[in-house]
């Protein structure tokens, strides 16, 4: 679990410099590439933490793990789709990334039974 904390707290504030930040410079390239393999790790380390809330398929996997899905189709076609030179594709989809798999996934951590809702609300 700290493992997936340690890589995804930097993607919350990678991801929201390069949504605002010029497209296409230097920096936003080295970024966003560290941004996906930090993404990738994450990703890759969730499907091995058991769904703490709500039903589990096979015992292990919840809803929660569909961020996890969405991370492994996102990152690929997004690097393929800039590659081809289509950005709003890419864009679209790094976006997405961003507000599902970072924001709407890292709200429902803070739910009762997960393990930053009792380090925040006791």
């Amino acid at each position: 679990m700290f493992l997936h904390l340690y890589t995804v707290l930097p993607c919350v504030f990678i991801g929201a410099y390069l949504l605002i930040v010029k497209k296409g410079t230097k920096t936003h390239k080295l970024l966003g590439r560290i941004y996906m393999i930090l993404m990738l790790f994450t990703a890759t380390v969730t499907l091995f933490m058991p769904a703490a809330v709500g039903g589990r398929f096979l015992n292990h996997f919840g809803w929660i793990h569909l961020f996890s899905v969405l991370t492994f189709w996102t990152i690929p076609t997004a690097y393929i789709a800039i590659k081809k030179g289509n950005v709003n594709a890419h864009k679209r989809k790094m976006i997405l990334l961003y507000f599902g798999a970072i924001i709407i996934a890292g709200a429902f951590t803070f739910t009762p039974g997960r393990y930053l809702h009792s380090v925040f609300f006791g």
